[in-house]
């Protein structure tokens, strides 16, 4: 029985991943590095030491990983400050659930974006718990980020269904053994063998319901 829902943010409850390739794209212009045309798909669900490790190590940036978060974190709060780009229909849904199960955010963003995205939403005090994958060892699509959800919540994983879009949160859910619903990422679609792992995928955040959740 499904008690608890798990969102990821990025591509569920805001329309953020081209605001992250944007942001990140014109920092290692700025600051001379190489950028690459799969540098975005690359960091889609790792956590920030390993996209900020990536961006030093891969693309060439001089600054220190612990720098580059900073930075890029300082970037994406502004963006979000001046417009926060959320997606159709994910206030209504998260209200929707709220009602009768638990809630949770399990993301690849940093906790200040996490925080501000759901202040700013009027949607934080639905949430039980949240999670960065910044407090575990391991980014998406490692299964840390669901397990520890899960585990804040004190329910089991298989209790849990997870909302996710991309490639590697669908892994990740998969992994930790939610039950998972794919909403798949109109800018950057999971790939086939991910979306695979998905146990119901919707087309739009209006048909989230607890029915759907439970199965």
């Amino acid at each position: 029985m499904i008690e608890a829902v798990v969102f990821d943010l990025d591509g569920v409850i805001v329309d953020s991943e081209q605001v992250w390739d944007d942001v990140r794209e014109q920092l290692v212009l700025e600051r001379g590095g190489r950028w690459s045309h799969t540098a975005q798909t690359d960091m889609m669900g790792m956590s920030s030491p390993e996209w900020s490790r990536y961006l030093h190590e891969e693309l060439g940036l001089a600054d220190s990983p612990l720098e580059l978060s900073d930075e890029v974190v300082r970037r994406m709060l502004a963006r979000y400050r001046e417009e926060l780009p959320l997606l159709d229909g994910a206030v209504p849904a998260v209200e929707r659930l709220a009602g009768e199960l638990r809630l949770a955010v399990a993301s690849s963003s940093n906790r200040p974006l996490i925080e501000v995205v759901l202040e700013r939403a009027g949607i934080a005090a639905h949430f039980e718990t949240t999670v960065s994958s910044e407090e575990v060892a391991r980014g998406k699509p490692a299964p840390d980020v669901y397990l520890e959800a899960a585990r804040r919540l004190g329910v089991d994983p298989g209790g849990c269904a997870a909302i996710e879009d991309s490639s590697n949160g669908l892994r990740a859910a998969h992994a930790a053994g939610l039950r998972v619903i794919a909403f798949p990422n109109r800018h950057y679609p999971p790939v086939a063998d991910s979306l695979a792992l998905a146990d119901v995928v919707i087309a739009s955040l209006d048909e989230l319901t607890p029915e759907l959740v439970a199965g």
